[in-house]
């Protein structure tokens, strides 16, 4: 099997329209479908986003009946289909469950010669699933159930493409997860360290495709220190779950600026922060006062800079959030900020006490 791209994420939210204007409007992304039972589809409604390499689509129940009210029930708004482009999505699907996968739903092929797609699925970790998606073309229909001729595609090009899934697990369950990802869909452990974080800490390891295309950082929580953002992720989430999905922009401080002058708010960093930045990292090649300005983490290993920031979780369950992310080279994920975004995130969680204290 061999992985081509991340054809798509599908979030199971609450209110469709809701969900969808705050990408719209915050992040650039176009509206470019719709589904609903007139379309086609049963029990739900959908709207299709996209921003260049980077599909979306938004999907509430209509009724108790649909997988995405008892998704949203257990977990509220958040990824529960990773859409994974292959060259026969029947055969992935026949491989991986062969070597032990879950199957969700069979191959089932829609449209006609020249537009078909094949969708075909089994399960991740926790209630996420991962779909197998082949396209007779890439740049075909999404699906005959989305009608994608009553949408603009206007839109801006803040960012570019998924990055990386940064999955939480429950304790004990990383190296299996990892194991899962090497034995069924044949994906490499690429990077793995302890992460402490004044009296917490928590394991991870990088998982990828043999291509570096779809990237896993699973975390787990360490329950010999005391409790830390993993374990309130899995006790708040109800096990095992995606915290945040990466996307790779060109220009993060035009993408960070632009977004927060459209309501996107982001998690803030202490000054202290900037001003040991050029002595760690020496020059990065952006204004430390631009980043300074906007909040922008920044990190070096040993083949460039990355740059990264993250949203404040707008979730009632503080589970989920965004993540912007620019590389200069660098391959990692930004572990020498992990302490940054901890004690931001840490404040959130503080601020949102007291106010409902």
């Amino acid at each position: 099997m061999e992985i081509r791209s991340v054809d798509h994420i599908e979030l199971f939210v609450e209110d469709v329209e809701r969900s969808a204007g705050r990408l719209v409007d915050r992040f650039g992304f176009a509206r470019v479908g719709r589904g609903g039972p007139d379309t086609g589809l049963r029990g739900c409604e959908s709207v299709l986003l996209r921003q260049r390499d980077i599909t979306l689509l938004l999907t509430a129940a209509l009724g108790p009946d649909h997988r995405a009210a008892e998704f949203v029930r257990l977990h509220g708004d958040g990824v529960a289909v990773i859409g994974i482009g292959v060259d026969d999505a029947q055969a992935a699907f026949a491989e991986t469950v062969e070597r032990g996968a879950v199957p969700v739903a069979p191959p089932e092929t829609f449209g006609p010669d020249g537009d078909r797609v094949t969708f075909a699925s089994v399960i991740g970790f926790g209630d996420v699933e991962h779909r197998f998606v082949s396209r007779d073309r890439p740049e075909g229909p999404f699906a005959p159930v989305i009608d994608e001729t009553t949408c603009g595609r206007s839109g801006q090009n803040l960012l570019r493409a998924v990055d990386h899934f940064a999955v939480c697990v429950p304790a004990g369950e990383l190296d299996g997860a990892v194991r899962h990802y090497q034995e069924v869909f044949g994906f490499d452990q690429a990077f793995e360290e302890r992460i402490i974080v004044g009296s917490q800490a928590m394991e991870s390891k990088v998982v990828q495709d043999p291509s570096g295309t779809v990237i896993f950082t699973i975390l787990e929580p360490d329950t010999t220190r005391d409790p830390g953002q993993i374990d309130a992720f899995v006790e708040s989430h109800g096990g095992a779950g995606i915290q945040h999905v990466a996307f790779r922009t060109d220009d993060i401080t035009t993408a960070v600026r632009t977004s927060g002058e459209r309501g996107a708010s982001f998690l803030s960093t202490p000054g202290s922060y900037y001003d040991a930045l050029t002595p760690r990292l020496g020059p990065i090649g952006v204004p430390v006062d631009d980043l300074r300005e906007l909040g922008v983490l920044a990190d070096r290993d040993r083949t460039g800079v990355m740059l990264q920031i993250f949203t404040r979780s707008e979730h009632p369950r503080r589970t989920f959030f965004w993540e912007l992310i620019e590389r200069r080279g660098a391959r990692t994920f930004g572990s020498n900020n992990i302490q940054a975004l901890y004690q931001a995130i840490e404040r959130q969680q503080a601020t949102g006490r007291a106010g409902r204290g």
